[in-house]
């Protein structure tokens, strides 16, 4: 019966790991995502205030 206990609790760990390399791959994927939309962001009110001034 031990021999099941270890490998039950073998395998938690294995998922809990698993758990936390997706939640550190979603987190950098979301900084990303935020630094894309900051930049576009300004670049599009830099290209706005272009155009205005052109005018």
């Amino acid at each position: 019966m031990r021999r099941k206990a270890q490998g039950a609790l073998e395998y938690l760990f294995m998922i809990a790991a698993v758990l936390v390399l997706v939640l550190y791959a979603t987190r950098v994927v979301l900084n990303g995502t935020k630094n894309i939309e900051k930049s576009v962001g300004n670049y599009t009110e830099q290209v706005r205030k272009q155009i205005l001034e052109n005018l």
